[in-house]
């Protein structure tokens, strides 16, 4: 199901790349390549300063904070003509490093990082350019965002989402959004199995699965008066009998006795 998810994520990210641009916002830290038709030596290359602005030959500083692109060629143009440097100023502005649109991508996937969103940006997508989920993650991801002072925090099940094709629940992200991709839930086999140890706890998995995720009995094992270690709601660690399909839970401890014939 995992193969399933990330080749999804990449299908979908593919289908949304050429959306980017328009919308994007210039901010303190992205570099801007600059020029003007017809007029060579207008040309530059700068960074955006802390203040929103960026240094323009014959203008000196402009403030292009919080402008789009479009906003911004059009601004300048406009300050060219008023000032009698030029009558029909043509200027093309390109954004060649974007410092200022990044969502940080973290926890576990291939390429944690930050990466810069340009235009309608969703999870799935982020989660594609920070190369899929890795074979730690689990299904469950968080996105932390931040709107006007405003943190919310949304958890979505990736897996169920892809499945059930409910593309309404993949958020679009903004600037300073956070995802995590959370480690898939771990539970523990012990006693008369051929590989004791932690093992991942798959959806809906068994406890008769588990047994085959540690390998299976060891010849003096018993799948009689299986026990699993579990902590309750209020965090009380019980200790309880259980069956072979019975539903394991991130934390258990199963416990395997050994046979007495």
């Amino acid at each position: 199901m995992k193969r399933f998810v990330q080749w999804s994520i990449a299908i979908i990210s593919v289908f949304v790349a050429g959306v980017a641009g328009a919308a994007v916002l210039l901010g303190p830290g992205d570099v801007v390549r600059a020029s003007v038709y017809g007029s060579p030596d207008l040309a530059v290359e700068t960074r955006v300063s802390e203040s929103g602005t960026m240094t323009f030959p014959l203008l000196g500083e402009v403030q292009v904070g919080g402008l789009t692109v479009q906003q911004a060629e059009k601004k300048i143009g406009t300050l060219l003509e008023k000032g009698g440097y030029l009558k029909n100023a043509q200027v093309n502005l390109l954004a060649t490093v974007l410092a200022s649109q990044q969502v940080s991508v973290l926890g576990q996937v291939n390429r944690p990082g930050r990466y810069p969103i340009e235009g309608t940006r969703k999870v799935l997508d982020l989660l594609a350019m920070a190369g899929g989920i890795n074979t730690d993650g689990g299904d469950l991801v968080t996105l932390v965002r931040n709107r006007n002072g405003n943190v919310a925090r949304e958890t979505i099940d990736v897996v169920d989402m892809v499945r059930k094709g409910e593309l309404a629940r993949d958020y679009e992200v903004a600037a300073g959004d956070i995802i995590f991709v959370e480690r898939a839930p771990r539970a523990y086999i012990m006693g008369e199995v051929q590989r004791p140890g932690p093992f991942r706890v798959e959806r809906a998995m068994t406890v008769q699965q588990a047994l085959s995720a540690g390998g299976g009995l060891t010849t003096r094992g018993s799948e009689r008066g299986l026990r699993v270690i579990r902590r309750d709601a209020d965090g009380v660690q019980r200790t309880v009998a259980a069956k072979a399909d019975d539903i394991v839970q991130g934390g258990d401890v199963i416990m395997v006795r050994e046979s007495w014939f």
